[in-house]
């Protein structure tokens, strides 16, 4: 690790995993970059990422892409870890920023919500890592290590190989689909809350009053800007602070009343063109407080 002189390109990391507060994993990437980039300020995006989830982390890291200082994004979901899969570091908006991290799908919508990368490269380069008795835990040997050289002010061509940026791994996000039956949307993500995350850009919703089916359920939801418009017992269309629709209910959990998880299928209907006669009621309960 070449020595700091005190004065860091970059000072701050924003670190999102699949590690969990359980164990000593987040503190001791912690270390780490403290260790070899003093001063330097580490953001805690998340680390309640499903383990091994490179389709959430992936979502939820470019859903926060737009948003996070510039700097290093040191984000780490990796099943692959040991395998084949490679390290790689990839620089955005001229250098303000550069994302580290496994290349399975996790970085590139981040990338394409930033506008794209300048540079990338393979993280070859293995005098530049620490020494490990194993290959099980890249985040604090390969990873943070690599972050720290970047705060420190390393050029991206030290680090490794060079990459075409447009090779990197894309992750894996559906897109909603028309068809005559309807608008075949997925579930994206649901939040602490319950609310529901949709594969769905307000301009595709068919109306403001629709008709919604999860499996044998067929509910009407109608489009309403705050949580508190939907009616008691009622289902809401709602864009979130994502831009995108999700399904909510007042003051409860949408994803518990519809029995609803990541990746279910939802069909949205124009509610004039569909028979309300096929409708099953299903009651909404309310939380209090």
């Amino acid at each position: 690790m070449p020595p700091n002189d005190g004065t860091l390109r970059h000072d701050t990391v924003s670190f999102l995993s699949d590690y969990g507060l359980d164990d000593e994993f987040v503190g001791v990437v912690h270390s780490v970059l403290g260790s070899h980039a003093p001063g330097v300020t580490v953001i805690d995006v998340t680390h309640g990422i499903p383990a091994h989830d490179v389709r959430a982390g992936s979502l939820a890291l470019a859903r926060s892409a737009p948003y996070l200082c510039p700097g290093v994004v040191l984000a780490i979901v990796d099943p692959g870890v040991g395998g084949e899969r490679r390290g790689v570091a990839v620089e955005v908006g001229g250098g303000q920023s550069v994302l580290v991290g496994p290349d399975n799908g996790l970085l590139a919508p981040a990338v394409a919500m930033v506008g794209g990368a300048d540079r990338a490269v393979s993280l070859t380069n293995a005098d530049l890592h620490l020494d490990s008795p194993g290959t099980t835990f890249d985040g604090r040997d390969v990873f943070a290590p690599v972050a720290a050289h970047l705060c420190n002010g390393i050029d991206l061509a030290e680090l490794g190989e060079a990459i075409d940026p447009g090779l990197l791994v894309p992750g894996v996000v559906p897109v909603s689909v028309q068809e005559p039956d309807g608008l075949h949307a997925e579930v994206l993500w649901i939040d602490r809350f319950g609310n529901v995350q949709l594969n769905v850009d307000p301009a595709d919703l068919p109306g403001d009053r629709v008709q919604v089916r999860i499996g044998d359920q067929v509910r009407t939801a109608q489009l309403v800007t705050a949580f508190d418009q939907v009616p008691p017992g009622g289902l809401g269309l709602l864009v979130d602070s994502a831009g995108l629709v999700s399904l909510v209910v007042a003051r409860a959990s949408a994803a518990s009343e519809l029995d609803i998880s990541d990746g279910t299928a939802v069909v949205i209907a124009d509610l004039d063109g569909t028979d309300a006669g096929v409708s099953i009621p299903v009651t909404l309960g309310r939380v209090n407080g």
